[in-house]
């Protein structure tokens, strides 16, 4: 596996280790940072496996469903998940006064967690790697 490709995977998977101790915590806003993070990484190792990048956040999102939604590789509800948390992200890390309801964060962390090993499932991660 390529090196990158391995970094952003392993990166994926500590920042879902995070999210759940932030959730233990009762840190729903944090823990919704780290469960978006997860997902951004795991996107990054796709697009790093095609030799695409892009420096904005958007820019991610719009190669991910360019190349892995639209050609079916990656299923529309899963690719719901990173989409979803992006804009709860967007919300909870900018706007003044928002707070993520613990419902709201705990629902998203075994979705995070199936989107990340989805992609790391197609990628071919395995720890061993």
């Amino acid at each position: 596996m390529n090196e990158l490709v391995k970094f952003r995977i392993d990166r994926a998977l500590e920042c879902l280790e995070e999210a759940s101790l932030l959730a233990d915590k009762k840190h729903y806003n944090t823990c919704v940072n780290r469960l978006y993070y997860a997902c951004f990484y795991a996107v990054n190792a796709l697009l790093a496996s095609k030799d695409l990048s892009s420096t904005k956040h958007a820019g991610v999102r719009a190669l991910f469903n360019q190349h892995y939604v639209k050609t079916e590789i990656i299923s529309r509800e899963l690719a719901i998940v990173y989409n979803d948390l992006f804009e709860l992200r967007q919300e909870s890390d900018y706007q003044d006064f928002f707070v993520v309801e613990k419902d709201t964060a705990l629902e998203f962390i075994a979705p995070a967690n199936h989107f990340v090993k989805q992609i790391a499932s197609y990628l071919g991660y395995d720890e061993s790697c």
